[in-house]
């Protein structure tokens, strides 16, 4: 996720196709050592396409996730006479 939102931090500050070293700044910069073969996936991945259409993408793949809860709990069942014998009101 670091590499994306670092490539899209470069692409909003205007290279439209940045490369390895210009996302490796970005990380370092924040102290983040960057893994070279995830940064050359994510670069070859992303290189050439518009970041506003992934992300139009995205949102349709997210939209057709099925999101329902699984069903609710029972409620507890009604204890019976949890409160022992009650006492009898004392008639004089």
């Amino acid at each position: 996720m670091r590499y994306v939102a670092a490539y899209m931090l470069a692409v909003l500050g205007g290279l439209e196709n940045p490369k390895n070293a210009d996302i490796e700044k970005i990380l370092s910069s924040v102290g983040i050592e960057a893994d070279g073969e995830r940064l050359t996936k994510v670069v070859k991945e992303l290189n050439g396409k518009s970041i506003e259409e992934l992300i139009a993408s995205g949102r349709e793949k997210l939209s057709s996730m099925p999101v329902g809860g699984g069903a609710a709990a029972a409620p507890a069942a009604a204890g019976g006479d949890a409160g022992g014998k009650k006492e009898e009101a004392n008639k004089e």
